[in-house]
């Protein structure tokens, strides 16, 4: 029985991520509904689960990334810097606080939905008059929201990649720039994440430890899926992975939104 959770595991970290990987998403708030509602695994677990996710299944597409020399750049310093204190801030909150998934649930439908309808009805009916950079945010902006982004990361254990991704690139900032600064943020937040995790784990706050088993399955499937979505970003036009970034955020939010009302 083990084993065939960890295949389905495995499966599903593929799958997720070869989706997610182009847009700078590791996938982690795609497993996490998947984590609750298939796997069952209880809700203080699948905070540390899914930071084991992203730290297995994160070098991935950062190898693929890095032969390339587009992890190298303002961008990618500016996130990881924001998202490192805010995932730990994030950890303290979720051990002490320990607030429950429905409220995770709510915010990310109030969040994600109209974003995500945003981003497709900006690609597909483009505003006229377009300015090339004013409207994109400014280093201490991108930096804030990082923070932010880490802080929800820390709590709920997911990248961010799926929040700050549609902010960056609706605000004008091409996708091939924001999803590997997204993914190296989302890596790095998961590492000190769970370094976090494990250390407040010794002060008995809490009591939570990952999923082991399921937490590396998916992850080596996000490993595999994130190395062939990487590949797979070059090939794809600006404008199909602007929209597939709006589908997935629009998506993720009706789901939890769905799940939110039942």
């Amino acid at each position: 029985m083990e084993w065939g959770v960890g295949s389905a595991g495995l499966v599903a970290g593929l799958l997720i991520a070869v989706v997610t990987a182009p847009v700078g998403v590791s996938g982690a708030v795609f497993l996490l509904p998947v984590q609750l509602s298939v796997f069952a695994v209880p809700s203080p677990a699948v905070t540390p689960t899914n930071l084991l996710y992203n730290v297995v299944a994160g070098p991935g597409a950062l190898l693929r990334h890095r032969r390339t020399g587009a992890l190298q750049g303002p961008l990618v310093r500016r996130l990881v810097l924001g998202t490192l204190p805010g995932v730990v801030v994030g950890a303290v909150i979720r051990v002490f606080a320990i607030p429950g998934p429905a409220v995770f649930k709510v915010l990310v439908a109030v969040f994600l939905l109209p974003l995500g309808t945003w981003l497709i009805a900006r690609t597909l009916l483009p505003p006229r008059s377009v300015k090339p950079s004013g409207d994109r945010p400014s280093a201490r902006a991108v930096t804030g929201l990082a923070l932010i982004v880490g802080v929800v990361g820390g709590i709920y254990g997911i990248g961010g990649g799926s929040l700050l991704g549609p902010i960056l690139v609706g605000r004008g900032v091409p996708v091939a720039k924001v999803a590997p600064a997204a993914l190296a943020s989302t890596f790095a937040t998961s590492v000190v994440g769970s370094a976090t995790y494990a250390a407040l784990s010794l002060t008995g706050a809490g009591g939570i430890a990952p999923h082991w088993f399921l937490g590396l399955a998916c992850g080596l499937g996000g490993l595999i899926g994130g190395y062939l979505g990487a590949r797979l970003q070059p090939r794809l036009p600006e404008k199909a992975l602007r929209l597939l970034l709006g589908v997935l955020a629009a998506g993720v939010g009706a789901l939890y939104a769905i799940e939110s009302l039942s």
